[in-house]
Parts: structure tokens; sequence; C-alpha cells
């Protein structure tokens, strides 16, 4: 780590950049979104590039509508593979670490084990199907000099996310049903930064997995936020939530069954980096929404 990190962050918006954006560390030298850098045409993506003149690049843009790619397979495609394609191709030019978020959604789910970093891609949608791809583009360009975070179930006080929705369901409907045979594990954005604000400045390389700790069904996770968020007084009363079969909810995509991801590199790359368990890291982003809530 030095005093002359200067970190690039592609995309504004999402739940990932805004909790960077929360850190505020002084070697983030920028937030591009798409007013800001055009990542299909490589280019103009280089230019902008160019004039921040980054050792780092993370990449927390992505395409992440899983059902909605299933219809428009060409914008799935754009911006999870072609636009980091484009970034590879840059973080190679110009001698630049790139940080690249994936999913677990670039496994099929059904291995009944967590998913190691080296298991074969085996994609179920559209969705990880890109992703995949994604990840293919940084190896082909880039392997020296990258870093690919494979992450899943992500949250924060920003943005569209589970716990929001369900919170918000929660207040709306007199019961709720959700799904119990999906198992995974919930990640807090905040965690995800900084591992990936870790990689960046430590040049940290290959393909890694950060989730928080623990694993859950959504059911389990919905439970939680309930009893969490009637604790802390976010919810004033509690409903029934019942356990339903994914068979029971059928979306366009296809989610994977199982997709727990195995962590057993991060110890050795990402020294000091610790992972806590959901349970606990769900409490100060609930605390977060609080917070918000009374400010409005």
């Amino acid at each position: 780590m030095s005093m002359n990190d200067r970190i690039v962050v592609i995309g504004r918006n999402g739940q990932l950049a805004k909790e960077i954006a929360n850190l505020a560390e002084p070697s983030v030298v920028a937030f591009l979104g798409r007013e800001q850098i055009d990542l299909t045409d490589y280019a103009a993506l280089a230019d902008v590039l160019r004039r921040f003149a980054p050792t780092a690049i993370i990449n927390a843009a992505a395409y992440t509508a899983v059902d909605l790619a299933e219809k428009e397979p060409e914008q799935a495609y754009q911006l999870n593979q072609q636009s980091v394609e484009n970034l590879a191709r840059y973080a190679l030019a110009e001698n630049c670490h790139l940080v690249h978020v994936s999913t677990d959604y670039v496994f099929a789910g059904n291995k009944g084990s967590p998913y190691k970093v080296d298991d074969p891609h085996d994609p179920q949608g559209v969705y990880g199907a890109s992703k995949a791809a994604g990840e293919s583009a940084v190896l082909d360009h880039c392997a020296q000099s990258s870093c690919i975070i494979r992450t899943s179930w992500v949250y924060s006080r920003h943005g569209n996310n589970f716990v929001k929705t369900m919170l918000r369901l929660m207040q709306e409907k007199p019961e709720l049903n959700v799904i119990d045979d999906q198992i995974g594990t919930p990640t807090s954005a905040s965690g995800l930064t900084a591992c990936c604000l870790m990689a960046a400045k430590e040049t940290v390389t290959g393909i890694h997995h950060y989730t928080d700790a623990g694993v859950a069904s959504w059911y389990d996770f919905a439970i939680a936020i309930q009893d969490l968020g009637l604790q802390m007084g976010l919810l004033k009363e509690s409903i029934p939530i019942n356990p339903i079969p994914t068979t029971a909810y059928p979306t366009p995509a296809k989610r994977p069954h199982y997709s727990v991801l195995d962590k057993s590199t991060l110890s050795a790359a990402f020294e000091g980096l610790k992972s806590e368990h959901w349970r606990h890291a769900l409490v100060p982003v609930l605390a977060q929404l609080k917070a918000d809530q009374k400010s409005k």
C-alpha cells in the first residue's frame, strides 16, 4: 500500500459503489457512472481513464436484473462481458490493477457443498452466463494483474435489495411467503467494500470468494430481518412468515439451489480481513436504515 494509490471505481449508483463512497477513502479518486464513461467504447473509455491515471480500478458496475436478463440478453452481455473486456484491455495496456466483482450465479447450485474458486462455470441463466463470460474476459486479458471477487446475496442501506424489500412488505402485508429451499450466504456491502479496497491497494491477484460467514435460506434471512427489525423498532408488529418451495414461486430465471461459496483462499490472500456471521453483519445495516428513516 502506498501514498500514491489512485483507485477509480466504475459505477456510482449501485450498492457497492455507494458503500465505497461512504468510506470516502482518499485513495479513491473517482466514481464513474454511465454519464461519465462509455464502457462499450474502448477508445472513449481509455481516454477518460487516462485522465485519472489509476493504479487500480474497482469494477462495481454490472447488469444485475436476473429475471429481466432472460428478455434482454444483449444488454446483460454488453455490461457484464463486453464492458468488462474493455476494462481488462485497458488494465493490461496501462499496467493498472483490475478488481472485478462477480457472483455465485456463475455456478449451477447443484453441487451440494460450498463452491471452490476453481470449480468450473455452469450458469443456469443469461445473468450467470454473462457474468461467467466477464470473468473469462478478465482472465484472458489480464490474469496476472487482476482480482476476481465472487460474492452473493448482497444488501445494504442503498438501492433495491432483499432486506429493504422485506422490511417494506412486512409493514404492508398481513403475511409473507418466502422460499426456504435456496441456500446461500447474505453479504453486507460493507464487508465486500473492505475486501475490494484491500484487493485494489495490495494488488491481490486470482479468484477469491467473499461473503459474510454462515449459511441461510431466504426464509431464514427473512425471519432474522423480522426478529431484528422488531427488536430495533424498525417494525411495529410481527406477521406470519411461511416457508415455501421454489416450485411455488416460479421466476423467468432459474436460481441456484445451493450456492454457498468456499472462502478458504481469503485468509492467505487478504491478511487481517475477517468476515462476520451474516446475522451479526445485518445489525449495523438495520441501524443505518432506522437512522435514515428518522432523518426523513
